[in-house]
C-alpha cells in the first residue's frame, strides 16, 4: 500500500474545508429562514388560507427539501459539464424567458408576469437564466481567454448576451434581475482581465439611456422621490420602506423577540419574502441582523476563496460568478430594507420563502463545493 502524498491529503482537506464553510452556514441560514417565514406569514396565511397560519411554513419546509436534493447533486456532478453543456442550457433559460411572456403559461403576480406554470408547478425562470448567464460567461471568457483583451472577442460577445436576457426579463418587466446580471457580467469580465477602459466607458456611455429611461414616466419620477425623501411619502411611494425602517427602529438592540414583532401583522407589505430581514431586525434586533451579515460573509468569504485556489479559469470564473451572483442579492436586499437604495423586489438567499430563489441558491452552492473540491 502506497503512502498517502502531502498533496493528495491536502486535496482532501481542502474538500473538507470547503464542504463544511459552505454547507455549515448555508443550513443555518435555511432553518433559520424556516423560523423567519413562519413568524412573518402566519397572520397572513390565516387570512389567505383559510385559518392555515402553517400553509408558508410547510411550502417553505418542501422548498428546503427540493433545494438539498439539488445541493447534493450539485455537489457530486463534475462541474465540467456545464462547460460542456453551456449552450444547451443556454437555449433552455431563453425558451423559459420568452414562455414567460408569449405563451399561456406565464403567470402575472403583483403586476409582472414573471412567472411559468407547468404541470402545477410554478417557478421563476429569470432565477435560472441568471445562473445559466454565469456558467456560459464562465464557458465564454475562458475559451477566449487568450484574446480576453480584444474588444470584439472579449468584451463585445459577453455584452451581446447579456443584452438578450436582459431584454427579455425586463419585458417582464423585472429591472432589479436586471441590474443583477449587468453587475454579475462587468465583475466576471473584469475577473477575466477585460481591459477596464472598456467597462468604464461603456457604464458611462448607458448613464445616459438609463436616466432618460428613469424619467420617462411619472412612477419612476415618484418612485426616485420616495427613495430621496420616504417621510414625505409615508403612505404612499415610501410606505414600504418606511415600516421596514420603522421595523429595524423598533427592533433596537436585542430584539422584540421572535413572533413578537408587530410590522409583519399587515403594516409591512410582502414581510415573508422581500422584507424578511426587516422582520428579523424587529424581532432579533442588531444582534440577529449581525449574526445573518456574518453567516453570509462566511459564505461569500467560503466562494472567493474557492475561486482564488481553483487550478482552471473555468472553474474560477463559474465560482467567481456564482458568488458575485449570491453577493449581489444579499446586498441589494439588505440596501432596500434599510433605505439605501431605491425599492426593488428582490428576494433574500437562503431566508425568503420562495421556491425557485431557494432551490437555485441552494444548488448554486453544491456547484461552489464541487469546484472546491477540485473534482471535474
Amino acid at each position: 500500500m502506497k503512502p498517502e502524498t502531502p498533496s493528495v491529503r491536502w486535496r482532501a482537506y481542502r474538500k473538507l474545508s470547503y464542504d463544511f464553510k459552505l454547507f455549515f452556514p448555508m443550513l443555518v441560514l435555511v432553518g433559520f429562514g424556516i423560523v423567519m417565514v413562519y413568524s412573518a406569514s402566519s397572520a397572513i396565511a390565516i387570512k389567505k388560507h383559510h385559518g392555515n397560519d402553517l400553509y408558508y411554513l410547510i411550502r417553505q419546509s418542501e422548498f428546503v427539501v427540493v433545494g438539498l436534493m439539488a445541493l447534493l447533486i450539485c455537489r457530486n456532478v463534475p462541474y465540467d459539464f456545464y462547460r460542456r453543456n453551456a449552450y444547451p442550457l443556454i437555449l433552455i433559460a431563453l425558451v423559459m424567458l420568452l414562455a414567460v411572456k408569449f405563451s399561456p403559461f406565464g403567470i402575472k403576480v403583483n403586476g409582472s408576469k414573471r412567472w411559468l406554470s407547468l404541470l402545477g408547478i410554478r417557478f421563476q425562470p429569470s432565477e435560472f437564466a441568471r445562473l445559466v448567464l454565469v456558467i456560459f460567461l464562465a464557458y465564454s471568457l475562458n475559451k477566449k481567454q487568450d484574446r480576453i483583451e480584444s474588444f470584439f472577442i472579449g468584451f463585445v460577445p459577453h455584452v451581446f448576451f447579456l443584452m438578450i436576457f436582459a431584454g427579455l426579463i425586463i419585458l417582464q418587466p423585472d429591472f432589479g434581475s436586471v441590474v443583477i446580471l449587468a453587475a454579475i457580467t462587468w465583475v466576471m469580465m473584469y475577473v477575466a482581465g477585460v481591459p477596464v477602459r472598456y467597462l468604464v466607458t461603456s457604464v458611462l456611455a448607458i448613464m445616459p439611456f438609463a436616466y432618460i429611461h428613469m424619467m420617462s414616466a411619472a412612477y419612476r419620477i415618484e418612485r426616485w422621490s420616495a427613495f430621496l425623501h420616504p417621510w414625505r411619502h409615508a403612505s404612499g411611494e415610501a410606505y414600504q420602506i418606511v415600516h421596514s425602517l420603522m421595523a429595524f427602529g423598533s427592533g433596537g438592540i436585542w430584539g422584540t423577540g421572535i413572533g413578537k414583532g408587530f410590522q409583519k401583522l399587515f403594516y409591512l407589505p410582502e414581510p415573508h419574502t422581500d422584507f424578511i430581514f426587516s422582520v428579523i431586525g424587529e424581532e432579533l434586533g442588531l444582534v440577529g441582523v449581525l449574526a445573518v451579515l456574518f453567516l453570509y460573509i462566511l459564505i461569500l468569504w467560503s466562494g472567493l476563496s474557492i475561486a482564488r485556489n481553483t487550478d482552471e479559469f473555468f472553474g474560477a470564473y463559474l465560482a467567481t460568478g456564482i458568488t458575485a451572483a449570491l453577493g449581489l442579492q444579499v446586498c441589494i436586499n439588505l440596501g432596500v430594507t434599510l433605505g439605501m437604495i431605491p425599492t426593488k423586489g428582490l428576494p433574500l438567499p437562503f431566508l425568503s420563502y420562495g421556491g425557485t430563489s431557494l432551490v437555485i441558491s441552494m444548488a448554486s452552492i453544491g456547484i461552489l463545493m464541487n469546484i472546491g473540491s477540485g473534482k471535474t
